[in-house]
């Protein structure tokens, strides 16, 4: 009882009490009931991931090396995949440790690389040509065929590279940029684009497959020429993809036919959001198109301020109030308002969209044992709005998980802002 008298009731309406033995006494703190909320969502993905593989009798391998010749094996929890995704949630993961001084977040990411590295061999050895690459175990981590592959990995490896300097690491890293410098499709004017579903089609993910690494290459190698590309496609992505009237991007561009796809939507927007917010994190102040890519984040985020629904919330089609809300865009948004404001980016009178936001967040998609409803699975790219409007919506699925949590860093950090600032 005596830890209680510790902290005032109004205190305790606000933040949730954590008890931690000290010596030969208790001491109580209060903390922020936000990031209980994000500790509660990473602290389940911990409670599912399991690096290991799984026949399909259902027996377990912790190694690949343990799995007998001619058996089919996939990955025991999504978690333990080689996916873009994967990287994601890496960065999230490294970034709560960072915020909270809990390592253990900063080792799940470790550990998955890791795990990557020291299994894929065996993959690679077995690999068959009866089934496209990125449904075979650890396929994208060698073959590097689309950004989607390597680009977000790799921004995490490059972090991971940070706690964890393996020399097979920053092999992968100059491989990598290799492949994204001098060996994706581009357009005459550089613009990364892919050979499906037509050659040379621009999707707004890509900008998130890129950048993010791309702004890490730049600054860990001083190499210039990074800036320079990571800014470029920031540009000419806004300049293909961007419809005026509606203020939204365009989830693709066609550039054999000049003509954009049907949809606004939310996750490919979502995408572009968070790839200038790791540009800004990292591009030099006196770089020339530092105020450029300001402007057109500040222009996007202005623009998809009003297509906020009632709850806080954002559309699978954001044009489409009649599409359901989710949550992946959801959260990318709530994470780029409320970073914008923090950092300067964008004035304080968008804060409410990010906390309005964050508490519908709270409300319709994380349950009490801090699972994540409704994001959208994996979406590639159709001709036709129903396409997208039926897309399943799943919990944990990894396309939303490590956007979550960023987006709690980021309302924990504005509100801590808005305090100070009173």
């Amino acid at each position: 009882m005596l830890f209680c008298r510790l902290v005032k009731r109004d205190v305790l309406k606000k933040f949730s009490v954590l008890l931690i033995l000290l010596g030969s006494g208790w001491k109580c703190i209060a903390q922020d009931e936000d990031l209980v909320v994000v500790r509660r969502v990473a602290d389940y993905l911990l409670s599912q991931a399991a690096f290991g593989f799984v026949d399909e009798g259902g027996r377990v391998y912790a190694k690949a090396s343990d799995i007998p010749e001619g058996i089919e094996a996939a990955f025991q929890t999504s978690y333990g995949a080689w996916h873009y995704t994967n990287g994601v949630i890496n960065m999230a993961m490294l970034q709560l440790a960072d915020f909270t001084g809990d390592q253990k977040y900063a080792q799940y990411a470790l550990d998955h690389v890791a795990f990557g590295f020291d299994n894929y061999r065996h993959f690679q050895r077995i690999f068959k040509n009866d089934r496209p690459h990125h449904r075979f175990p650890f396929g994208q981590l060698w073959t590097m065929q689309e950004l989607d592959d390597f680009g977000a990995m790799s921004a995490s490896i490059l972090e991971v590279y940070k706690h964890a300097p393996r020399e097979e690491y920053k092999t992968y890293l100059e491989n990598g940029i290799k492949r994204l410098t001098y060996g994706q499709d581009r357009l005459a004017d550089g613009t990364l684009v892919r050979t499906f579903p037509v050659d040379k089609t621009l999707w707004a993910d890509d900008l998130y497959m890129s950048v993010p690494f791309l702004a890490r290459m730049a600054a860990f190698t001083g190499n210039e020429r990074y800036w320079d590309d990571a800014v470029n496609q920031v540009l000419n992505f806004d300049k293909y993809l961007w419809h005026d009237g509606k203020e939204l991007y365009y989830h693709c561009y066609y550039s054999p036919y000049k003509r954009n796809g049907v949809a606004h939507w939310g996750r490919s927007n979502g995408w572009i959001v968070l790839a200038q917010l790791h540009l800004l994190d990292r591009l030099p102040a006196q770089h020339p198109h530092r105020d450029d890519i300001i402007e057109n984040l500040q222009k996007q985020l202005v623009g998809l301020s009003r297509y906020q629904d009632a709850e806080g919330l954002w559309h699978q089609l954001l044009d489409k109030p009649d599409s359901y809300a989710e949550a992946s865009a959801s959260a990318m948004f709530i994470q780029g308002f409320a970073k914008a404001v923090n950092e300067g980016w964008l004035d304080e009178n968008y804060a409410s969209v990010a906390l309005v936001g964050w508490e519908g967040f709270k409300k319709h998609f994380i349950t009490e044992d801090g699972q994540v409803k409704d994001i959208c699975i994996g979406t590639g790219i159709a001709d036709d709005l129903r396409f997208y409007y039926t897309r399943p919506a799943r919990a944990n699925e990894k396309h939303g998980v490590g956007s979550v949590i960023d987006a709690g860093i980021e309302i924990v950090k504005l509100k801590q802002k808005l305090k100070k600032d009173q």
